[in-house]
Formats: structure tokens, sequence, C-alpha cells
């Protein structure tokens, strides 16, 4: 699938400057958390050329057995699709709040989960949101992109099982974020047996992903995880560590800025079936 010239998302384009006026929505229930937004208030968002800019023609690196890299899989207008929608859910309850690891301590990034939530401290067994919130509902149409992306996968990677998702973890990055070496396998006994597949979609700013079968950092491997990029690990490579080591500031497309008012940092999504 040639991401170029496909569209993936089956949605309209909702106007960016509309979504940025929910932030005066009441997220800050029992004070758990100030409303955040992956929107600088300060650019006024436009979409006048996004139509002239050229996606760059998509690619595949084999990186393990069921572990796949997508190169500039999600066309531009899709990536901006992505950006709107998880600003209009983030600045909202359940939106993107900072999470605390074992220690106490805030991971360096924003997280919101849609389909069920999750936290690095509780996992999925309890509700790990102080104000309540439900988790938000996993729009059909990021339901429709992983699916398709695994498709396409499974076209180059014969050992990737198909997967619906039916969890997505979003994390946002400012330029001085990262995630420490870790492993995904909080999900049920079935799902991680079977080896269904983790979908990551990459927004925004270029990131340093490491990765490897052992947790010494030497034996590590390390690959850049462009604005578009989808990486999906499943079958032998679910069990894979892996980790962001830096951000690379200021390498996010322009357009998608432009477009968008998309603030300094990268978006992340990550499908998961439970």
């Amino acid at each position: 699938m040639d991401g170029s010239s496909n569209r993936l998302l089956k949605q309209y384009h909702t106007s960016p400057t509309l979504l940025t006026a929910t932030l005066n929505h009441n997220s800050n229930i029992q004070g758990e958390t100030e409303p955040f937004s992956i929107i600088d208030p300060c650019l006024i968002p436009s979409l006048d050329g996004i139509d002239s800019w050229k996606n760059e023609k998509t690619s595949f690196e084999i990186l393990g057995s069921g572990m796949i890299l997508l190169k500039n899989y999600i066309p531009l207008m899709d990536q901006v699709d992505i950006v709107n929608t998880c600003q209009k859910w983030g600045v909202g309850p359940g939106g993107f709040y900072e999470p605390r690891n074992q220690s106490g301590a805030k991971l360096r990034l924003h997280m919101m989960c849609f389909g069920k939530n999750w936290d690095p401290i509780t996992k999925y067994k309890s509700r790990c949101r102080s104000d309540g919130s439900e988790p938000l509902p996993l729009p059909n149409e990021l339901i429709h992109l992983a699916e398709t992306a695994i498709k396409d996968a499974q076209a180059h990677s014969k050992n990737l099982p198909s997967m619906c998702p039916d969890i997505c973890i979003v994390n946002f990055y400012t330029c001085t974020g990262g995630l420490g070496l870790h492993q995904d396998c909080d999900e049920s006994f079935n799902s991680l047996k079977k080896g269904l597949p983790v979908v990551s979609i990459s927004v925004g700013d270029t990131a340093e992903f490491v990765y490897g079968n052992t947790r010494d950092k030497v034996k590590l491997q390390r690959v850049l995880l462009e604005s578009g990029d989808v990486l999906i690990f499943g079958g032998k490579s679910r069990h894979v560590f892996h980790g962001v080591k830096k951000i690379l500031p200021g390498t996010s497309p322009q357009p998608l800025v432009n477009a968008t008012g998309f603030r300094p940092g990268r978006l992340n999504l990550t499908f998961r079936k439970f």
C-alpha cells in the first residue's frame, strides 16, 4: 500500500481552530490534572498549501521475526486527523495526564487511554484515574487504521498474527521526553500467548527507538521513528524489550505543524488487544 496516494482514516477533517476551543472544558476533576494541549495556542492552524505537500513513498524494513517497520505509511492528511482527534479528547475528562512509576516519580510524557485504562502502577487491574474518569471510547477510524496497517505488514511478514485492537495508549513526549526500556506484557494471557501484535504509530518529531531481546544496552538495536512511520511487533517479537531513548527536536513535518498548530514533540499511539 502506498501511503502517499491512499487515505487510511475514514473521517472528515475537523477544523483545528475549533478543537483548540475545547481547552475550556473542565477536565480538572478533583484537581488531578490541568488540561494539557498538544496544540500551541500561539500558532494559527491553516490547511492552506497542504494539498501540495508530497508524501514520501511507503517502504518497509524487517527488524525481526514478526517485527516490521512501515516507513512513511501514514499520509500527511491522516496525520492531521490523528493530531486533531487526540487534541479533541486529550483536553477533556479522561484526557492527557502525567503518569507516575512505582517510585512515585512522574514519567517524561503525558498519556491518555482509549478503550481501557492502563497505568504504569495499576496496569489494567483497577481504575487508575483518581478523577474517576472512564476510559475514552476507541474511535472506529483508529481501529480501522491499526487493522489496515497489520494487513499491509502481513504481506511482508508471514509470522505476524491478525489483531483487532480494543486498547490505544496515547503518549505525548516533549523534546526532552523519553521512555525507559520495558516490555508490553500486561495484556491477557491469551493475547500474549497468541503473540497478538502491538501497533505503534509515530506523529511529529522523530524518536530514537531502541529494541532487543535483552536488557543489555550494549546489545540493543536502534532505529529512527519518523512522523508517519508505523512499527508493528508481534509473534516471536511480542515480548521484545523497547524504549524511547530521545526525541530529535525540530523534525516534525512543517506542513503538519502549519495545519494543526502541533507543539514541538512526538505523539505516539500504541494499539493492543487485551
